[in-house]
């Protein structure tokens, strides 16, 4: 029989996350520091919401673009803590997490050639989906510069054809973000070199040193910038999936025709859900557990650097990026050994790009005794090493 296969497929790396966690499933007494995932639970105001809108009998679909009511609650939260202004008739999407909202931005813009600039490290699902929409993703190293995108690599990288570029911040995986004053620099670049700016935020609420600017705020942006955002990582509702996309009607509309087809809502429970996220309750729950993620980034990262792990300096999200140039090790074979030699579990750099093979990607989105236990294991190991 001739291969069905699509040659996209064929050819697509599976997940540098999810293919080493394999190699954990049914292993005991592992302390896995690798997905990132809260370990909180979602907090009671929430559930609660969720569970009286089922007693309510609230089982049904919703529109495509979501239930009004949270498409008029994030309209509200927007214009009430950003001064914002989205509509929420045409201009805001609910979607299937923040990965269904990035595809579908892609897919809407993406003609076949089209290229979308992706500062590297990045999070694993960027490239592969430009790919699948048929586009070409170039990758920007922001290692010479800190990990962090600047407008001389913008100008350099944005040749013929580059439709737009991919800013997420905090970053996933090094937890560096931008201050407003890097931000209006950024912008400045991407509205000169013509590129729409698709702004994953989804860590926003979860950073320490500065106040998150949202990217649409600058001037210019709010017509130049596909806003995504969702309730996965800042409200511990990753199992929900719930996120959301603001921006300009013509593009919100032809993201919301493809997700139509392929979607059509997201549960009305989770939906119901994430109003109440954003409501007074559900901010105090967010902060406290804000403090406590701040309170184990000081711990991972100073212990890790004690050791000659060497962390990026991190701002935001719950990840450290350690360099593990040290050890003489590449990033697979250290997360292999220290894996079967100590049972703790972390994310190989190069899952994050292919120039990244001297790092480590660690979330300390774990107990303080989890995270206190790895840094034993991981001393003894380097000690052995």
């Amino acid at each position: 029989m001739k291969n069905l296969i699509s040659k996209k497929v064929i050819e697509m790396q599976p997940s540098g996350i999810r293919a080493f966690f394999d190699l954990v499933l049914g292993m005991k007494d592992v302390v896995s520091l690798g997905v990132g995932e809260p370990d909180f639970v979602t907090p009671w105001p929430m559930r609660e919401a969720g569970i009286f809108s089922l007693e309510q009998g609230f089982t049904s679909y919703t529109s495509n673009s979501g239930l009004m009511k949270l498409r008029l609650t994030i309209s509200r939260y927007m214009k009430n803590r950003f001064k914002l202004n989205y509509s929420a008739e045409n201009q805001i999407l609910i979607t299937v997490g923040v990965s269904e909202a990035f595809d579908l931005v892609l897919r809407a813009i993406i003609n076949p050639g089209d290229k979308i600039l992706i500062p590297v490290p990045c999070y694993v699902s960027y490239g592969p989906l430009v790919e699948l929409a048929g586009g070409i993703p170039v990758y920007i190293d922001t290692k010479p510069t800190g990990f962090k995108l600047t407008p001389h690599l913008v100008n350099k990288y944005a040749v013929k054809k580059c439709k737009a570029i991919v800013l997420n911040y905090p970053v996933n995986p090094t937890g560096v973000s931008y201050t407003k004053k890097e931000l209006l620099a950024l912008n400045h670049a991407f509205i000169e070199n013509k590129l729409l700016c698709i702004s994953d935020e989804v860590y926003d609420s979860l950073t320490y040193d500065f106040k998150h600017t949202v990217f649409p705020t600058l001037p210019g942006a709010f017509e130049n910038t596909v806003y995504l955002n969702g309730f996965s990582k800042s409200y511990a509702m990753t199992g929900w999936r719930v996120g959301y996309a603001c921006g300009p009607k013509d593009i919100i509309a032809a993201m919301t025709k493809i997700h139509q087809y392929t979607i059509m809502c997201v549960p009305i429970i989770s939906q119901m859900a994430a109003c109440e996220a954003l409501e007074p309750s559900g901010q105090r729950s967010m902060n406290d557990m804000k403090r406590e993620y701040n309170r184990r980034r000081h711990y991972i990262t100073r212990e890790l650097n004690s050791l000659g792990l060497k962390c990026v300096p991190t701002q935001g999200a719950f990840y450290a990026f350690s360099s593990i140039k040290s050890t003489g090790l590449s990033s697979i074979d250290f997360a292999k050994q220290l894996l079967k030699e100590e049972k703790v579990a972390v994310v190989p750099g190069t899952a994050f790009g292919k120039n990244y093979d001297d790092y480590v990607r660690i979330s300390y989105a774990s107990s303080m005794d989890n995270l206190k236990e790895a840094i034993a294991r991981i001393k003894r190991f380097i000690n052995h090493a």
